[in-house]
């Protein structure tokens, strides 16, 4: 038997092929996923220990500057106590913070993986700083200049002795560029810039003067690293801890490791979507494989082969098949992670240097993966197979399913169906996270119901196509209509692919368009302003900037959305009902009276806005009912320099996605908070959003390339940008799915065409010429395809309500919107794939010898 098999294997090469194409997608995916995040996880990690490779403890400080009480990191006199231990041959403090450098258009070079960021220069009494090594010039050492990395200056087209613009939290300086170098800094090998100022530069930028955040210590020969962090722990402020080289680099390898986590689980829900969608190609094959030999298999039995050895030859020749694949499958995987590897640089990622790393385990689970996906597709096919009877030997008629497996089939999918969309539509009900997790349990219930009850949607699905292809068509239209309907099962099995690919992308589209939708609405509802500023990187701007726009020509209204550091109840009762509230802290934020309300939407429901400029706050109208707070309620708090105080309510308004709970003036802000962390500014100017009143915020601003002016649709496109990037990953997993579909429709329509030999050649006999005979094999193609789109997409909408539901509360003004123009695009492209699938079979077809077809064994 076992030799049987092989012998069958080989005799079907062609068809074979599809399948080994279907499971080696699945396997490249899975096998180079996992060799590709190795490779990286081994080089970062090396990499890693390699920047900590002279350090044996390194001191963090969580100090804030903000506070006035609270230590702003390591003091000077403790990095003096630090070099004066026994066993320490030098200690270095270092200082960093945000510094974006301009190119010489202005522009703000982008470190697209690794972030702009500046720190200090700190020589030891050699005067040499051991985490750079310059390659031109040297270190800065005086106020007026800079270093920059390699990549950065090569990027700018900079060399020493330069006049170099760069950003920081402030307004833009120019610096003289006295050095480049390059470091082992894993954010500078992935991209990233880094310029390095002057010590006392860098701690008056980003600390304050005589202050570090860290501290590296490099030990004198002979001393170890967990003596020296011993002797080191107590120098230490409250606000500091310190730990080994090692440990550090350990921990960074463990967050490289989280950070590539994502990447991973991307590209394995690749790799699933594709074996998921090739199980039905698999077992498509082998069952047409089946019935085309139900003699052979009959013969066999009627000789003496029983059951188990019938079934077990199919599974042996799936374990066949699936062994090839899965060599075929680890092979391109391999290419691919050496070619996402390589595609890296081409975003701005530089990859650290190191071998690719092959483990035992991507090449077991290639071997694992793809075997047991296709024993597992091939299994139900292999029992049909043992249950053909001797007598079909004499016949020629293939063996047809019984009533009774048709009855169990569509109950039991129809009973999976029905507890799925119940678990769906009670998840919708139910909404937040609770809700989403009975939907998604739902969706898989429902669309195993659904593709188990294909076959016998098919015909009543395919009868409402089916008029579309007779009158424009004529016979060609008519024949392909039946040929679809003709074997439900393999129509079904071959439909499969389309409906679980567009099931997934419909749903997200109509998802991510009503959200999307939503999110517009709501800029464009409650921003009144023309620009929204911040800063690219997403840090705080600095006073100046405020400062800066509010004397800016055409400027009409500004404010800013500072954030305040709040405590409600001044470490005692709340103020309403003498009862605490729901948090101590409270989400508030401070603007310019007269100005918010002309840069954004503020509906008052009780009081009046203005009292703003009086020192009275703003409450948003849920926190103020949580907390039983009505216009004129006093309100103790605490303040960012713990000065306790007490505030009035003075309005009440509509809760707003661009307002935080509880708003207060920028002045009772500014008194007590020392640096204001201003996240955007929103400006309102004569005439509107214009290239020309763009212009003039920039020069008001000084030029600053880190700074961004942004339009509504700046905005709209920051908001909506992580949907349409979700929908672009599952535009990817359909053009998989769609590629396994191509190749399930080539299978179906050449077996189709094999089996119909001597009905073709009788059609060509009676007149129906080549170019018809073509027609109706593509045709069928289209029926088959558009069969598992319409079913995807219906479904796919379902489940974009069902979600929709589930967030609704948390999105303002969220409506269903069904996306029409992507169902039509999905449509056609799945008529295209019918069109394409169609190709050779349709050819095989119209090049048949009609004498030979038609000719009896």
């Amino acid at each position: 038997m076992f030799r049987t098999a092989v012998r069958t294997v080989l005799a079907h090469r062609t068809r074979l092929l599809m399948t080994v194409l279907a499971v080696m997608l699945g396997v490249a995916f899975v096998s180079g996923t996992l060799v590709f995040t190795d490779t990286l996880s081994n080089a970062f990690r090396s990499q890693s220990a390699k920047s900590y490779d002279d350090v044996a403890v390194a001191v963090t400080s969580a100090g804030d500057p903000g506070d006035p009480e609270a230590d702003p990191g390591v003091p000077q006199k403790t990095l003096d106590r630090i070099r004066a231990l026994d066993g320490v041959a030098a200690a270095y403090g270092r200082v960093d913070g945000f510094a974006g450098v301009a190119d010489r258009d202005g522009k703000l070079i982008d470190g697209a993986f690794g972030s702009p960021k500046g720190s200090n220069f700190a020589p030891g009494e050699d005067g040499r700083d051991p985490a750079y090594t310059f390659t031109r010039g040297s270190g800065p050492l005086k106020a007026g200049q800079i270093a920059l990395d390699e990549g950065t200056a090569g990027k700018g087209a900079y060399e020493v002795g330069d006049r170099v613009r760069v950003a920081t939290n402030g307004p833009v300086r120019t610096f003289t560029l006295s050095g480049i170098f390059t470091t082992d800094d894993g954010e500078v090998k992935a991209g990233g810039s880094l310029v390095l100022f002057d010590t006392a530069v860098a701690q008056k930028q980003y600390l304050e003067e005589g202050w570090f955040s860290d501290v590296t210590v490099v030990a004198a020969p002979g001393a170890g690293d967990e003596e020296l962090l011993a002797a080191i722990e107590p120098l230490l402020p409250a606000s500091a801890e310190a730990g080994t080289g090692r440990e550090l680099a350990d921990e960074q390898a463990k967050e490289i490791e989280s950070g590539l986590g994502a990447l991973k689980q991307v590209l394995l829900g690749f790799a699933g979507i594709a074996l998921f969608v090739g199980v039905f190609l698999i077992s498509n094959t082998f069952s047409m494989l089946v019935a085309q030999r139900t003699k052979e298999l009959a013969l066999m039995r009627a000789v003496g082969a029983t059951r188990k050895q019938i079934t077990r030859s199919v599974l042996v020749e799936a374990a066949v098949v699936g062994a090839i694949a899965s060599a075929v499958g680890f092979a391109v995987g391999v290419v691919l992670a050496l070619g996402l590897r390589s595609g890296m640089s081409a975003f701005g990622m530089t990859v650290p240097p190191g071998p690719l790393v092959v483990t035992v385990t991507p090449v077991a689970a290639a071997l694992a993966v793809g075997v047991l996906i296709t024993m597992l597709a091939a299994w139900l096919p292999g029992r049909r197979a043992a249950k053909i009877p001797p007598v079909a030997a004499m016949s020629s008629v293939h063996a047809v399913a019984t009533t009774r497996s048709l009855v169990v089939r569509n109950s039991v999918g129809a009973v999976l169906t029905a507890i799925g969309a119940a678990a769906i539509v009670w998840g919708a009900d139910v909404g937040g996270d609770d809700g989403r997790i009975r939907v998604a349990g739902g969706a898989f219930f429902a669309l195993i119901g659904i593709i188990v009850l294909i076959p016998l949607l098919s015909r009543p699905v395919i009868a409402l196509i089916r008029p579309l292809l007779t009158g424009p068509f004529g016979v060609s239209g008519k024949l392909a209509g039946q040929n679809a309907v003709r074997n439900p099962r393999r129509t079904g099995a071959t439909a499969s692919a389309l409906t679980i690919g567009l099931t997934l992308v419909t749903g997200l589209s109509v998802l991510g368009v009503t959200v999307g939708q939503a999110l517009d609405r709501a800029t464009t509802d409650n921003i009144k302003a023309d620009y929204m500023v911040v800063m690219a990187n997403g840090g705080p701007l600095d006073r100046s900037a405020l400062s800066a726009l509010e004397k800016a020509d055409g400027v009409s209204a500004v404010s800013p959305q500072q954030a305040v550091s709040l405590r409600i109840g001044g470490g005692g009762k709340d103020g309403a009902d003498g009862k605490r509230g729901p948090d101590d802290y409270v989400a508030a934020s401070a603007v310019t009276p007269g100005a918010v309300e002309q840069v954004l939407r503020v509906d008052v429901v009780r009081g009046d806005l203005g009292s703003l400029a009086e020192g009275r706050i703003a409450v948003a109208e849920k926190t103020a009912a949580a907390r039983g707070w009505e216009v004129g309620t006093d309100v103790p708090v605490t303040f960012a320099d713990h000065e306790h105080g007490t505030l009035t309510v003075g309005a009440v308004y509509e809760d707003s996605e661009f307002l935080s709970p509880v708003v207060v003036a920028t002045e009772v802000a500014d008194a007590h908070e020392a640096k204001p962390y201003i996240p955007q500014i929103f400006v309102k100017m004569d005439g509107g959003g214009t290239a020309a009143n763009e212009k003039v915020l920039a020069r008001a601003l000084g030029e600053n390339p880190a700074i961004t002016m942004m339009d509504h649709q700046d905005i709209r496109d920051q908001f909506g940008g992580m949907i349409n990037l979700l929908l672009n990953i599952l535009y990817g997993l359909l053009a998989m799915a769609l590629l396994i579909a191509v190749l399930g429709v080539v299978n179906t329509l050449a077996m189709s065409v094999f089996e119909r030999q001597q009905e073709i050649g009788m059609l060509r006999a009676i007149g129906l010429d080549r170019r018809r005979v073509k027609r109706m094999v593509r045709l069928e193609a289209v029926v088959i395809s558009l069969f598992g789109a319409l079913i995807g997409v219906g479904l796919g909408v379902f489940l974009g309500w069902a979600i929709g539901q589930t967030i609704r509360s948390s999105i303002p003004g969220y409506e269903l919107v069904l996306p029409w123009d992507r169902i039509a695009l999905f449509l056609v492209a799945a008529g295209l794939v019918g069109v394409l699938a169609s190709l050779w079979p349709a050819r095989s077809a119209a090049k048949l010898n009609v004498l030979d077809a038609i000719k009896t064994d």
